[in-house]
């Protein structure tokens, strides 16, 4: 699947937004990739992450016992992607603003695991999605994601591999370009800023 294949996914499921928007990290973006809606049909999904697991390289596959998503952006790409790797799926969530595994959920000491976001703009959710994973015992081998909206730039602390990276501008609320600041800002994420 090439970039233009997987843009073309997000542009059919009318999940590529242009606007005015404020991204889970607090910063401001006149893009936004609504990961849900490219994931409502079960096809798509399935595809992407299919496409997702042709890239992550074989010696990386061959280590993985399961994927952990963070809740609730993770959670259907996570479980897609475990699907294509034919692994268990488990999630982190944040019941008291700090991730962690709940639901029974358990690693072994030592057990090598995915973590699988749906989009990384900063880097910042994955490193604690990736803390509280290695507080519960596990070593996070490898991290992906469906998009890497900083182009490269975002240092998860592991290998990563993301579907498609997009260099798309991301500003400081106090720092907008004029045709930003005539936008009034809309927040379409899961997490308050």
């Amino acid at each position: 699947m090439t970039d233009d294949d997987v843009l073309a996914e997000f542009r059919a499921a009318e999940a590529l937004l242009e606007g005015h928007f404020i991204l889970s990290s607090g910063l401001r973006s006149s893009r936004y990739l609504q990961c849900a809606r490219v994931l409502m049909s079960p096809a798509r999904a399935e595809r992407l992450a299919q496409a997702l697991a042709a890239k992550i390289p074989a010696e990386v596959k061959s280590r993985i016992t399961a994927v952990i998503a963070p809740a609730m952006g993770g959670l259907i790409c996570g479980y897609e992607l475990a699907r294509a790797l034919g692994v268990d799926s488990m999630f982190v969530e944040r019941p008291t603003g700090t991730f962690e595994l709940r639901r029974g959920f358990r690693l072994e000491l030592g057990q090598q695991v995915l973590l699988m976001e749906d989009v990384v703009t900063t880097g910042l959710s994955s490193r604690e999605a990736i803390a509280a994973i290695t507080a519960a015992g596990g070593e996070v081998i490898h991290a992906a994601s469906l998009v890497d909206r900083s182009n490269g730039k975002a240092d998860l602390g592991v290998p990563f591999t993301p579907l498609i990276r997009l260099d798309v501008p991301s500003y400081q609320p106090d720092a907008l370009p004029p045709e930003l600041e005539a936008i009034p800002a809309i927040k379409p994420g899961s997490r308050a800023a």
